[in-house]
């Protein structure tokens, strides 16, 4: 069975996650739908990371495995009709190696979170950006964002239902920057490492904002860090302003489709 790699972009604010769930809508669940109208009977495909309830992507990867030998161009097009209406769109796709995986071929993962501070309301990014009111220090959050690089135990910015085995990660990125829009700031967090925990980007940006709001200073980040203590977090962000924004494999399965 010929096995493909989709790269996928959605809104994650109709679904209840990427997972396939009984009863609810899901990003996994309207792929698999959309590919039993190519090839009628169950489909199961795996991605490359397991976002939440209104958490978007703009570089999600799967595969799956088909029975026919399908063009991926015509693939993607295909899927893309049968997705219609729900905000999924697959950007690309390729053929790739019976052994090649989605989830366990990746070897870094990059998130974007998005900030908007501005007294009213969002209205195009409503729903796709955190919004506060008041204006945040980019400087303080950029110096507590660092104390955050490396590997560390981030036991502090872990869900409690996390399933990893171990909560010791490396963060190889973290970075805050600040673009002056026509009304508000926004405030972009980017990271990269090679795998997360459930929570630990929405718990990092949380405690980051009360930095930038002056409730927290860096080095509260740091003792956060150190006591390993779920309870030490700051508030956990809410998910609208969440994108997997790319995933890296040793070779990009997709070469020149970007």
């Amino acid at each position: 069975m010929p096995r493909f790699a989709l790269r996928i972009e959605y809104d994650g604010a109709p679904f209840s996650g990427w997972q396939r769930q009984p009863g609810l809508s899901t990003v996994q669940g309207a792929i698999e739908a959309a590919l039993a109208r190519l090839e009628p009977r169950d489909h199961t495909i795996a991605a490359a990371g397991r976002t939440d309830t209104g958490v978007h992507a703009t570089g999600q990867v799967a595969h799956c495995d088909l029975e026919k030998d399908w063009d991926p161009f015509r693939l993607s097009e295909a899927l893309n009709w049968h997705l219609k209406p729900a905000p999924v769109a697959i950007t690309a796709c390729a053929q790739v190696p019976d052994d090649w995986h989605a989830r366990f071929s990746a070897t870094g993962r990059h998130y974007l979170f998005r900030l908007i501070s501005r007294r009213a309301p969002l209205i195009h990014d409503r729903g796709l950006a955190w919004q506060v009111r008041q204006p945040l220090d980019v400087r303080a959050m950029q110096a507590g964002a660092d104390r955050l690089l490396g590997r560390h135990d981030f036991t502090t910015f872990r869900s409690t239902i996390c399933q990893a085995k171990s909560p010791e990660k490396t963060l190889d990125l973290a970075q805050v920057e600040q673009i002056s829009l026509p009304v508000g700031v926004e405030y972009r967090f980017r990271f990269h490492a090679r795998s997360f925990l459930h929570n630990q980007v929405r718990s990092m940006v949380g405690t980051l904002e009360r930095v930038g709001a002056g409730a927290w200073s860096p080095d509260d980040v740091t003792a956060a860090l150190e006591a390993r203590d779920r309870a030490a977090c700051g508030p956990v962000c809410p998910p609208q302003g969440l994108y997997l924004r790319e995933v890296d494999y040793p070779h990009d399965p997709f070469g020149d489709s970007r």
